[in-house]
This record gives C-alpha cells, structure tokens and sequence, in this order.
C-alpha cells in the first residue's frame, strides 16, 4: 500500500508545459537563492559544473523540455513528469529507461525549510546537475535495471544503496569531503550538518551501505564516501546483486538513531 501524498503534481498541457502561478515561481527563486549561497565549498566539482550546464533559471520554475534539451546532449537523459508518489516498480522502469521522475509540484511555504516526499526543486536543482556528469548517469542507470529485475526483498537493500549515494553521498577531493548526495544538496539544514563535526563519514561500502538502517525524517547519523566521482563506475561494475544477497546474509547494523516511537 503506497503512502498518500497531500500534494498534487501539475499536469503539462498538450504543448508539454506545465503552467505554475507566481505564488510556487516566487518560492523557487528563493529556494534558489538561498542554496546557491551555501554551495560554494561544499558541493563537488561536478556538481557544480553541472548546475552551470544546466544553467537552470533562478526566477521561476523550469519547463522540464529545457532541462531535457541538456540532459539529451550530455548523457542521453531526460526526465519524466510524475506524481507526488511512485511506486518502486515504476521509479525502476524509469531510470533503467533513462528518464529521471520528477514530481511536478514545488513544496507550499509551510514546509519551505523542510518537506519528506521530493518536489520539483529537490528533483531538478538536487539531482539533475549531476545526471550531466557520466559516472553518475552510468550508476543511476545500472541502478534502475537492476531494480527492475529485481525482487520486492531485494529493493529494500538496493534502496538503502541508492540513499546513501545519489540521495546522501558524498566524496572525497583535495580540497577536502565535498557533497554529490542530491537530498543534502537541496536541504540547506544538511549541507550545513553534512560537514559539521556531527555525523559519522565511513569509506564507501556497498555491503555496509546496504546494511545500514536510516530515516528520512531526521539529519543522517551516518554518511559513506567515494573517494572521487569516477568510482560511480566501479560500483557499477561490481555483481551488486550478489552484494544485496550478502547483506540479506548479516542483516541490518544497529540503528543510530532513535525510532520514531521512542520520539514520538
């Protein structure tokens, strides 16, 4: 049973365009703004570079044709409009077809600093810079066929892969631990805490990725590091599934965090 979500995605008309009122432009621009400031220092090269490829507007939302028109040139990508909430078999069939979903709503201003379900900003101004770069839409990409075929136990471990890479990586560079993750990139709490002091940077891992429990309501306790952008492409060359059955074998790590009922 898939969770509800209280937003609803704006459906493009038969031109392709998706027609948004100046209330979710305005909240945009200033979603923009503000982690366009934060960046700097950060966020890895790569991502930064893509973002300039990208050269998404920062005074409304985009269309997503103009960030195809990029993605296309680049890596062979696009996107694809989707409600709030997919199910797993749909998210899978789209990655393995190189179409990254992208809900087509923005968050209301209520939930401005902090919402739980990706909206477009998370989407297009978190993850799409870096679907310009190769290893990353390589990984993505071998993410997706694999999670198509795979079983329903089986994605549960693939899930926590992909979070703790494309969602919560991030990398080692000479100048220092630098942010790839696209759910610390569109949180400006994260990409403060991210390299704070507080959480624990393990090495990457793919066994212990997959072992390890997480929430998606709180700061990650946890983070795991590449040690440059390009080992996207070894861990895509790795038997990943063979890895998920090895996790399944040693079970889940002891959570670092409390759970949501002893918060509660």
């Amino acid at each position: 049973m898939m969770k509800q979500s209280k937003y609803q995605a704006r459906m493009p008309n038969a031109d392709g365009i998706i027609d948004y009122p100046a209330a979710e432009h305005q909240i945009w621009a200033e979603l923009v703004e503000r982690q366009l400031t934060l960046l700097p220092g950060r966020a890895c090269d790569e991502y930064l570079k893509g973002l300039d490829t990208l050269a998404l507007p920062t005074d409304r939302i985009p269309q997503l044709g103009e960030v195809d028109k990029v993605l296309q040139r680049t890596t062979g990508w696009q996107t694809a409009p989707v409600p709030a909430l997919i199910s797993f078999e749909r998210f899978f069939e789209l990655l393995a077809s190189k179409r990254f979903p992208v809900a087509t709503f923005i968050r209301t201003r209520q939930e401005f600093d902090y919402l739980q379900e990706p909206d477009i900003f998370h989407e297009l101004f978190g993850h799409c810079p870096l679907l310009t770069n190769p290893a990353f839409a390589h990984f993505t990409h071998t993410y997706g066929k694999l999670g198509l075929a795979s079983t329903p136990q089986q994605r549960v471990f693939l899930a926590r892969l992909y979070w703790f890479t494309v969602e919560f990586g991030l990398v080692e560079t000479e100048q220092g631990m630098r942010i790839y993750g696209g759910g610390i990139l569109s949180s400006p709490g994260e990409t403060h805490y991210a390299l704070s002091q507080q959480p624990t940077i393990n090495s990457m891992s793919v066994v212990d990725a997959m072992r390890t429990p997480y929430r998606i309501d709180i700061m990650q306790p946890i983070y795991y590091a590449l040690t440059n952008i390009n080992q996207l492409y070894d861990l895509a060359q790795l038997d990943l599934m063979a890895l998920v059955t090895q996790a399944q074998q040693l079970g889940l790590f002891e959570p670092q965090f409390p759970s949501k009922q002893q918060v509660s």
